[in-house]
């Protein structure tokens, strides 16, 4: 199998160039309309890259996933996790970041590129107080770009109208049992899912 090995068979490959739209979309910070897209989105995929390699991760909240400083500035709160910290290791190691911001029912997608950094700061944790909890850190995130992305991605995959594809895939329990070689108790950890994720939520 060959591969394409630079970027002027790459570009060989794709006869069409970007489109007009496709570069004026991009802004370098907030705008109104960005801004209330991004209001708007309980969820995103946060991309980091570091010496070992690059994390996507999940992102998500119950209102806002981030919150906005400035138009150029973007706060994310750390919430409870897996404690692996991969995208915070990252993030210290190499602030380079995209954030994929989507809503449910939208086939458009929103994407930040910038620079970011980890804080623990007092005054910025509190402001994400959930039930008297706060993360234990704050993503800050300098805005590089934002832009709005192509729809067909949502729109071939059926994301919001496939209905649910989720029968018959295994849990993560079932997971979680087989890399252990039937060492975890599967079953009682997804029996007890839904009262750990209340337990631990923030």
């Amino acid at each position: 199998m060959e591969f394409v090995r630079d970027s002027a068979a790459l570009e060989a490959l794709y006869e069409a160039r970007p489109s007009a739209p496709a570069i004026d979309k991009v802004a370098h910070a907030m705008t109104p309309l960005y801004r209330r897209w991004i209001m708007a989105s309980r969820f995103c995929i946060l991309s980091t890259v570091g010496p070992g390699g690059a994390d996507g991760s999940p992102r998500g909240d119950d209102g806002p996933v981030v919150d906005e400083l400035d138009p150029r500035t973007l706060a994310m709160p750390d919430w409870r996790g897996n404690n692996r910290l991969d995208s915070l290791r990252n993030i210290v190691a190499d602030g380079r970041v995209s954030l994929l911001f989507m809503v449910p029912g939208s086939a458009n997608v929103v994407r930040v590129n910038g620079q970011a950094r980890v804080t623990a700061n007092a005054d910025m944790r509190a402001r994400f107080t959930r039930r008297g909890l706060e993360p234990r850190s704050v993503i800050i995130i300098e805005i590089a770009e934002i832009y709005v992305q192509c729809a067909r991605a949502l729109i071939r995959s059926r994301l919001w109208v496939a209905g649910d594809d989720s029968v018959g895939l295994p849990s993560v329990g079932d997971i979680l049992t087989e890399m252990t070689d039937g060492a975890f108790d599967g079953a009682g950890y997804d029996m007890d899912c839904a009262g750990r994720a209340d337990r631990t939520m923030w």
